[in-house]
């Protein structure tokens, strides 16, 4: 059981790695972080002492003072460092930089110089240095006007606003999962190299991601269709899309009654390529779900009996709570990394169909319980 500390760990790429980390708790042991760590040196020895394994993400990428940034990144370095030393540290350090070590701002510099300064300490003290160099991250949760272009196009577009496109560059895109699929694999490893440049996903000029983007908005909120997607690239976009959703003021989708003598029609669902959809009738009182998922894109539809269907993002404590009756036939869509769970809380048998975008498979369900 290996002992996995990292710094940063609430920011967009910290988030995802505890998260992930968390699910593999036969294999790992988190050590808790917080970020004043580095303005106490005693704190941040004993997080050092404990951890067998230190991801270093913690890092400013953004400010007026771009001489600001250089000294606060190196700063960190250094302090992280003294801790190593204080401890007798022998943990494996995995560092996290930027394919923007490649260009002239003091940002890239920064962890460029963070990278080799790590590295050093690492050679000299005989312990594992894993230095990755990762292109242009997208995904859910991060910072609008921070982490990445997708994020603040997608919080604008669902927000009714309309993205600017400052120059149509060609940008090299990795999806957060499959950085912190690279992340644990160098845990478990032991990869040892000071530069590893990690390959992109995808590439795409601005203005394609935008037309994607517009094309989700239209499908999925105009017509009320879920989008038809051409590869695994876009399962990752809409997914990062509809995590900028803000469940604060959301309503839950109303289906289209088509009433005539012989009774109700509404249908549920348009989408090509592999689905599936079930059904269940839930006795009153009575709970199912408590569970989340990472990728998968799942629909809860209420067509009899009162629901009430609750999510929590994983790692936080709102819990957003949406009453749904068969009265008025009505679903909602649940986002990755929400943990839900539905309930009977009418006097009859409530009736749901669930859709989800690909086949159960037992032996990959992407379902892990937690209670909400």
């Amino acid at each position: 059981m290996l002992n996995i500390g990292i710094t940063g760990q609430s920011g967009f790429i910290g988030t995802h790695l505890y998260n992930n980390v968390a699910l593999k708790n036969n294999l790992f042991n988190l050590v808790p972080f917080k970020t004043e760590f580095f303005k106490n040196q005693s704190d941040l020895d004993i997080f050092v002492s404990k951890c067998d394994v230190i991801v270093h993400l913690a890092a400013m990428n953004r400010h007026g003072d771009q001489e600001f940034i250089y000294d606060t990144n190196i700063s960190l370095v250094n302090t992280l460092i003294r801790s190593l030393n204080n401890t007798k540290s022998k943990a494996h350090i995995i560092y996290s930089s930027s394919i923007q070590e490649e260009n002239d701002s003091l940002y890239g510099k920064s962890k460029k110089d963070g990278r080799l300064l790590l590295a050093k300490w690492c050679k000299f003290n005989k312990c594992l240095f894993t230095g990755l160099i990762f292109p242009n991250l997208f995904g859910p949760f991060g910072n609008i006007y921070h982490n990445s272009f997708i994020a603040t196009f997608s919080h604008l577009i669902l927000n009714g606003e309309k993205p600017k496109i400052d120059i149509d560059n060609e940008i090299n895109l990795l999806y957060i999962q499959n950085a912190i699929n690279t992340i644990i694999d160098s845990i478990i490893t032991q990869n040892d190299i000071s530069e590893l440049k990690i390959n992109y996903n995808t590439k795409k000029k601005v203005s394609e991601i935008l037309k994607i983007l517009l094309e989700f908005q239209s499908t999925y909120f105009l017509k009320c269709e879920i989008p038809f997607f051409k590869d695994q690239f876009e399962i990752d976009l809409f997914n990062t899309f509809r995590s900028y959703i803000n469940l604060e003021n959301f309503t839950p989708f109303k289906y289209n009654k088509h009433i005539d003598e012989r009774g109700v029609f509404s249908e549920l669902i348009r989408q090509n390529g592999p689905a599936q959809i079930s059904f269940s009738v839930t006795n009153p009182n009575k709970t199912r779900g408590n569970h989340y998922h990472t990728r998968k894109i799942e629909r809860f539809s209420i067509i009899k009996g009162t629901a009430l269907i609750q999510l929590r993002r994983v790692g936080t404590t709102n819990v957003f709570n949406f009453k749904l009756n068969g009265d008025e036939p009505s679903y909602i869509d649940i986002p990755i990394w929400y943990t839900h769970n539905i309930t009977n809380i009418g006097n009859d048998d409530l009736y749901t169909i669930f859709w989800i975008n690909e086949y159960y498979n037992a032996d990959d369900s992407d379902t892990y319980f937690q209670k909400v």
